[in-house]
């Protein structure tokens, strides 16, 4: 097997790519000067694969940041200023605002070093440098064995292979399958605990449009935020300390002042989280008629709930700010998704494909049923994938308190198998996250969640998906009956709906804590659901699944034999990519044409005084009146940029990575992506697929001009690109070259 795949990927790289679309692909950076250079180049790019990723001297992957291990972020000073997005920054600025002090609400500027405000467990990642361990992981895989007989071996040989790096305190090592397992590569990383805010703008800046515009294509957001790493004397990791001083980075990225223009060469460099290109029509049509529809509606009455409470209360509203956008965030970009995927006729295109699949296969070929097996498997695991993805965006997801009682079990469990001392150990931690847990809990918006929620699951779902303890004839209820009694005789009678009660339980000694616990009427009915969701969904879920992941790899690798003329990358995983593409408007429906900049203008045409979406400051509409835009305007037409469109293919993840221009530079911060183009995670289409990013100007405007804190931009590294080189050939734009 381990030949064949050496024969593969050996075929794979030597390819003349020419099918797919250059916006499409997330690609390993260390593997551009073997299959990207030479596009990159003839798009416009001026600098190297070697200035891009290399281990020998500074590159641009030096300055990119694994911001939480949740979003992207970049260095842009020699002195380890992170540029990253105000929604990736959200949890960290939340947690410094109160009302009397509201950092969300009115933004916030350290003076100097002494006033940056450090955030307790907040992580900066670089990547080290990369390695291809596929032929030592899959050492003894066969194609004969199953799905548990093969994840066996390859986690023996994971174990194995981790071992053979020879790591500092600060450092690890990540192994991560690629293709659907195969191919491996293990990632070296060096990790920073000291990252610090700087600056973030007012709310109104950083979630201008807030969900009426989320994903939505004109934008207007500077969707921006500052932190700052700090290392030991030594430059190196460090654990919060006074005594510690600014990082001194390998690289920095100077900032562009000169903008982009349509057909601008565009990269985008960062940490997607996860993409499925490769799926067959089966999938797609489980996510467009099944999964997608249940957590919209899910989602969508959680928000009304929270938004009721919000919207009359300034404390709630910043108790749950971080809460409900998180919420509201998935919850329209499934919905955009479904739309683009059904615009994008992505489930025939699928099944066309697949036709030609079945057609390029010799009679004897050991993929001839490949196709029909995974069609089958789908079907069989639709209703449990259904039932899995309520429960948890029910119970732990959308319902906090039933979520926190998963921590509870953990010190239960810890109890339970190593007695006084294993739940000793556990508590400072438990107490830790109550603490913060019940900062942003109300117990009366949780419970009308909860009541709504469970409603909807018994309504839903097959009756075998409802434990016996919650069916209505159990109850005593009517058929019509809601559950909002019953969960709030259970939040009356629970002691966790509140932080002195639930403080004085885990200040009992041990075993009566414990005891406490396990006779919480919320603790009894989230744990015996879970028990029973282990039973009756996940289980029979996940022995299913095995076999799909293992037909998925089996399909992966059968397309890239079978179509030898066609491009295919990795999906995303959250490991290090590079993207590429073009600045470019789009033409999503029948007489609509989206240009590819929107400008302050925007803005201000759609203020909205007291609107907690689209409101602005004075100052802002004094500066807009008065056009002054000092240095950041654009030279062309004395506008200031706000936000811009590119062809790069992302998806979250990305989020805070920085957007290159071809020489290097920063020219704007990726955050967003078109509602149309969402479905980019499963099915990529240059028509309607594109980025939003913010203009680095603005982001420069709002931080010198409109916070003064100028003192900010003058340890930044401003160029002008553009003034020194020729104009390069643009490429047609996908407008020009895209099916319609």
């Amino acid at each position: 097997m381990l030949q064949s795949l050496k024969s593969l990927f050996t075929a794979l790289l030597l390819f003349t790519f020419t099918i797919s679309y250059a916006g499409e692909g997330m690609w390993l950076p260390h593997l551009l000067k073997l299959l990207n250079e030479k596009e990159m180049k003839s798009m416009g790019m001026k600098i190297s694969a070697e200035d891009i990723y290399s281990v020998n001297k500074g590159s641009l992957k030096d300055a990119i940041v694994h911001f939480g291990g949740f979003c992207t972020s970049e260095i842009i000073s020699p002195d380890g200023l992170l540029l990253t997005n105000h929604h990736c920054g959200y949890g960290a600025i939340q947690s410094h605002s109160s009302v009397e002090n509201n950092l969300i609400k009115n933004g916030f500027w350290a003076k100097n070093h002494g006033e940056e405000l450090p955030n307790a467990g907040l992580t900066a990642t670089f990547i080290d440098y990369i390695d291809d361990v596929t032929a030592k992981v899959l050492v003894g895989v066969t194609d004969q064995m199953s799905a548990t007989e093969r994840q066996s071996i390859v986690d023996k040989n994971l174990a194995e292979v981790r071992k053979t790096y020879k790591l500092e305190s600060y450092q690890e090592v990540i192994i991560r399958p690629f293709f659907d397992g195969n191919q491996y590569f293990a990632f070296v990383t060096t990790i920073y605990k000291d990252v610090r805010l700087v600056g973030t703008p007012p709310e109104f800046i950083g979630k201008f449009g807030s969900d009426t515009d989320n994903w939505i294509w004109p934008r207007h957001t500077g969707d921006f935020s500052l932190f700052r790493i700090y290392a030991g004397k030594d430059n190196k990791p460090a654990e919060y300390s006074k005594d510690n001083v600014p990082y001194k980075p390998k690289h920095f990225l100077p900032i562009s002042m000169d903008g982009v223009s349509e057909g601008d060469f565009t990269m985008v460099f960062g940490f997607p989280g996860r993409t499925n290109q490769y799926l067959p029509a089966s999938a797609i049509k489980q996510v467009v008629n099944t999964l997608n529809p249940a957590k919209i509606e899910i989602r969508e009455t959680s928000l009304k709930i929270m938004d009721k409470y919000m919207r009359v209360d300034e404390a709630t509203k910043i108790k749950y700010a971080a809460k409900y956008a998180t919420i509201a965030n998935y919850w329209k970009k499934w919905i955009g998704e479904s739309q683009g995927l059904k615009q994008t006729n992505a489930i025939q295109k699928k099944l066309d494909n697949e036709a030609d699949f079945q057609k390029r296969l010799a009679a004897d070929s050991p993929y001839k049923n490949l196709l029909a097996d995974l069609d089958k498997l789908y079907k069989d695991i639709d209703e449990y994938a259904l039932a899995r993805d309520y429960y948890s965006e029910i119970a732990q997801r959308n319902v906090d308190l039933t979520s926190y009682m998963n921590t509870l079990k953990r010190l239960v469990s810890a109890y339970e198998k190593n007695g006084e001392k294993g739940y000793n150990d556990l508590l400072p931690k438990v107490k830790d996250f109550s603490t913060g847990f019940y900062q942003d809990f109300d117990s009366k918006i949780d419970e009308e969640k909860f009541g709504a929620l469970l409603t909807m699951y018994v309504d839903n779902l097959d009756p075998k998906f409802v434990p016996m303890y919650l069916q209505r004839e159990n109850l005593s209820m009517a058929k019509t009956d809601s559950y909002h009694q019953m969960v709030a005789n259970q939040y009356i009678l629970s002691s966790f709906t509140s932080e002195l009660e639930a403080m004085k339980i885990l200040s009992l000694e041990p075993a009566k804590a414990i005891s406490a616990i396990k006779s919480d009427p919320v603790y009894a009915l989230s744990s015996e659901w879970a028990d029973f969701y282990n039973k009756e969904i996940a289980t029979p879920y996940n022995n299913i699944r095995k076999e799909i992941d293992l037909k998925l790899e089996k399909y992966t690798k059968a397309q890239m034999e079978v179509f030898t003329e066609k491009r295919f990358y990795p999906d995303a995983n959250s490991t290090l990519r590079v993207t590429y593409g073009q600045v470019n408007g789009y033409e999503p429906r029948d007489a609509v044409a989206y240009e590819p900049v929107t400008y302050l203008d925007g803005v201000i045409e759609k203020y909205v005084p007291g609107d907690y979406e689209f409101d602005v400051s004075p100052r802002m509409i004094d500066l807009h009146k008065a056009k002054d835009y000092g240095p950041y305007a654009d030279k062309k037409n004395g506008k200031l940029p706000v936000c811009f469109i590119g062809s790069n293919h992302t998806t979250g993840g990305n989020s805070g990575s920085p957007a290159i221009d071809a020489h290097g530079n920063l020219i704007g911060l990726n955050f967003d992506r078109v509602w149309e183009g969402t479905m980019s995670d499963i099915n990529y289409d240059a028509s309607i697929c594109r980025n939003i990013m913010v203009d680095a100007r603005y982001i420069l405007w709002v931080i010198d001009k409109y916070a003064g804190a100028g003192h900010l931009v003058k340890e930044m590294k401003l160029v002008h690109p553009k003034s020194k080189v020729t104009p390069t050939k643009k490429v047609k734009s996908p407008r020009q070259s895209a099916t319609k």
